[in-house]
């Protein structure tokens, strides 16, 4: 592979045991997940990968996996000052001593994120998680910590639920939206204009394009461009194991280009958030 020089903004550590998703057998979707701080770190040699944020890897509805490897991120991270760590954290009232643990790790050397998804439950318009996302936006500004969310389209994860996170704690903590609403209408409620809509409401809203469907990256640079915001909002992210890094990386340098743009999408906002 050749070598990129590119900072990766959202990957995932860890290996997720074999779940029997959606009532079939048990599989291993996660081909490419890595166990060890080690295997990690040679991933990034062979991609030319400069800079990374690593969050703990996730998918098998056992909420105890995802916090097991809070840890793991943090080591990787004090190995090497080419990793960021994130640290996975939740919202439902279930999780809040495992949330509070992880909390007690966010002042450490290399954290520079915290993780949230709903994908294994809560909502963030659910009252009974609200005082547990109070807990966690009030830790990220604390540490000076960006704020991670997944989306994709429908129920809890729609950017219409994210989207609370962003009205109520994106004027003091930088929100950063996965994989830019994560499906059709999701990018297009967002590159329509609720994304610009945030940034000139003063939120600190960023995105990555990880999973992002192929019109979408030409699409935002276009309204980059034309609207002249948000150049400095869209990171470049692999989302590996997940996601496909050469993948990735090719759709991305194609829309975004080797300008301005994309000099700040490949390095320099990655620098800004969370160097």
């Amino acid at each position: 592979m050749t070598a990129h020089h590119v900072f990766d903004a959202h990957r995932h550590l860890g290996v997720l045991p074999s779940f029997p998703f959606y009532g079939g057998p048990p599989v291993n979707p996660d081909t490419t997940a890595r166990a060890s701080v080690k295997q990690l770190l040679a991933d990034l040699d062979a991609e030319g990968t400069e800079r990374a944020l690593v969050l703990p890897n996730y998918g098998v509805p056992d909420p105890d996996v995802a916090f097991s490897f809070n840890e793991l991120v943090i080591e990787a991270a004090q190995a090497d000052d080419r990793v960021r760590a994130g640290l996975w954290v939740s919202a439902r009232p279930e999780d809040e001593h495992r949330t509070a643990r992880a909390l007690t790790l966010a002042g450490e050397a290399g954290v520079r994120a915290l993780k949230l998804s709903f994908l294994l439950g809560g909502s963030p318009g659910d009252p009974g998680c609200r005082p547990l996302l109070d807990r966690i936006f009030g830790a990220a500004e604390r540490h000076g910590l960006v704020v991670h969310v997944h989306t994709s389209p429908g129920a809890a994860s729609d950017i219409d639920e994210v989207g609370k996170l962003v009205a109520w704690y994106a004027d003091r903590v930088p929100v950063h939206l996965v994989h830019f609403g994560g499906g059709m209408s999701g990018h297009i409620k967002l590159a329509g204009s609720r994304f610009f809509d945030w940034i000139d409401a003063g939120k600190r809203v960023y995105t990555d394009l990880s999973w992002a469907i192929g019109f979408t990256p030409y699409w935002l640079a276009r309204e980059i461009e034309q609207r002249g915001i948000g150049h400095d909002r869209v990171l470049f992210a692999s989302d590996q194991p997940w996601g496909d890094f050469t993948g990735e990386y090719a759709r991305l340098r194609a829309a975004a280009g080797d300008g301005e743009l994309g000099g700040r999408v490949f390095r320099d906002t990655f620098a800004a958030l969370y160097d």
